[in-house]
């Protein structure tokens, strides 16, 4: 069985750590570039009680510019080899290039993890050679655009009808159901008003019977309600566990996984160690 499939199977939500090695991304950009930083922050989350660690080299920020693939592979994979030589925690690439897609074939991942939805020219292709569980996340529109006046007649309709044609076109090209997880893309093309309706009705996405990854950790629509973007990422993580949600994708693991402990001993009425 599979380091991610076994996760899976727990039952408990799954945290999963943010490791961006960019210059530019919203709220840590530039902080983990260098890869001794890099895996020593990737270390402390570990530490923490991280189950996954979700590498990035591109940011997908609103309004952020692409980068080339040469420069993604050289940001992401030396810190996937070097933090695959000390640890066996499970490893998600943030990637959406089919190029970077082929190499991770080679490398000891267990996840791609693309906020297009394997909608890039060669990706569909490359996810289903490399084998790999892929995450599909819903964006509409582009990183530089997609917060340019996002509109929707039915939210959770499109986002649904999104989901469906899209798994079909995984399972068509050989990707199996069961290695596929949901995003919804909280942030991704929708105002903070669409955000906070999916969130609401995240129990709306369960008749896929896929695992959900919530990413909501320090986005502005948490820095629209509460000033402190840390309390405001926990009560949003709480809201989506509660509503269904397997992997919470965070920044702040630590306090992540204290607040989850809580949640988990209410929920079983017992003390959870």
């Amino acid at each position: 069985m599979s380091r991610l499939a076994a996760l899976l199977r727990l039952d408990r939500p799954l945290v999963m750590g943010i490791l961006n090695v960019t210059p530019d991304s919203f709220s840590d950009g530039g902080r983990f570039l260098n890869r001794e930083v890099a895996c020593a922050h990737a270390r402390e989350m570990i530490r923490a009680g991280a189950d996954l660690i979700d590498i990035g080299g591109e940011s997908t920020r609103p309004g952020a510019e692409s980068v080339s693939v040469e420069e993604e592979l050289e940001r992401v994979l030396p810190v996937v080899r070097a933090l695959r030589k000390d640890s066996d925690i499970a490893i998600s690439v943030d990637t959406s290039k089919p190029e970077v897609m082929h190499a991770l074939h080679d490398e000891d991942v267990d996840l791609i993890n693309d906020v297009r939805a394997l909608r890039e020219a060669g990706s569909l292709e490359a996810a289903a050679k490399s084998g790999l569980p892929v995450c599909l996340m819903h964006m509409k529109g582009l990183p530089r655009t997609m917060q340019e006046a996002p509109e929707y007649k039915d939210v959770v309709a499109e986002v649904r009808e999104f989901f469906a044609e899209r798994i079909a076109i995984c399972v068509d090209a050989g990707i199996r159901k069961d290695k596929l997880l949901l995003d919804i893309g909280f942030g991704f093309g929708k105002t903070p008003e669409h955000n906070l309706t999916l969130l609401n009705r995240l129990e709306h996405f369960s008749d896929f019977e896929l695992p959900l990854l919530v990413g909501l950790s320090r986005k502005s629509t948490i820095g629209k309600i509460v000033d402190d973007r840390l309390t405001g990422s926990l009560s949003g993580a709480l809201a989506a566990v509660g509503r269904g949600a397997k992997l919470l994708r965070v920044h702040d693991v630590e306090e992540t996984v204290a607040a989850l402990k809580v949640w988990r001993a209410i929920q079983q009425e017992q003390i959870v160690v």
